[in-house]
């Protein structure tokens, strides 16, 4: 797609440290890293979020994330990983990312990156509600 980083250095168009290649995926350092060794694992299709992600690349896209957290262990020395995917909001780039991000005790990271929050009474039954009901559509 026409101005789209992730599809320009898919292309060869911008420079982009590659870790992984495969006829459908490519896996490169980000240029704003968490911590050194964040990988950002995109398809090579444009797909934009992860429920558009075709069905035929959900195994594939899977499996490459769990070598790669393998990777960050393995190679760099971590001791786990931050896996993570934005859809939309939060999402820099509108080209389908999976975040593999090294950690160690005591790097700083604590929980996620945002608040937390609390249900009310009756809140987390009527959510898991909502969403059965979603999912059955």
């Amino acid at each position: 797609m026409d101005g789209c980083v992730f599809c320009q250095i898919i292309a060869g168009e911008v420079p982009g440290h590659i870790v992984l290649e495969t006829d459908d995926l490519v896996a490169f350092l980000d240029t704003r890293p968490v911590f050194k060794g964040h990988v950002l694992l995109v398809p090579r299709a444009h797909v934009e979020t992860l429920p558009d992600l075709p069905a035929a690349l959900r195994d594939p896209f899977l499996a490459a994330a769990q070598r790669i957290a393998t990777a960050v262990k393995d190679g760099l020395g971590a001791q786990g990983s931050f896996v993570a995917v934005n859809n939309t909001v939060s999402q820099s780039v509108p080209h389908l990312h999976l975040h593999v991000v090294p950690r160690t005790k005591g790097d700083g990271l604590r929980g996620f990156f945002w608040p937390r929050t609390k249900y009310v009474a009756g809140e987390p039954e009527a959510y898991a509600e909502r969403l059965r009901a979603a999912l059955e559509i």
